[in-house]
């Protein structure tokens, strides 16, 4: 299903849920003090390009969470907010369910990025 979901997906919403991730990154890395932010949107835009078969591990200590507050503020309600309605629209057929519960998981990524990591 790995494989064959990847494809789907890529073909079906995936490249621009991903170019929205590279997008933000690239708008974060204009400034200095937002090239980590622009790192980590590079580092998931792969996540959302191909997200079948791959699980996220949350995490982190007191540095994540500040990095996540600056995070929500500047990126990352407009990335979570993208994915929340796909992963709706998604569900609302029986075929397109896995679909949206990658959307839905790349919604809760869009949200906590920092001390996150894909395995």
């Amino acid at each position: 299903m790995g494989c064959l979901g990847n494809a789907l997906w890529f073909i079906f919403g995936g490249c621009i849920c991903g170019l929205s991730w590279i997008f933000s990154g690239i708008l974060c890395c204009i400034t200095i003090i937002g090239i980590p932010l622009g790192l980590q949107c590079f580092k998931f835009a792969g996540l959302c390009f191909f997200p079948f078969g791959k699980e996220i591990v949350f995490g982190g200590g007191a540095p994540s969470l500040i990095a996540n507050i600056i995070w929500i503020i500047v990126c990352g309600i407009p990335l979570a907010v993208e994915a929340a309605v796909l992963g709706a629209l998604w569900c609302i057929t029986v075929i397109g369910i896995p679909f949206g519960k990658q959307y839905f998981k790349i919604a809760k990524l869009a949200l906590m990025p920092f001390g996150a990591s894909v395995v």
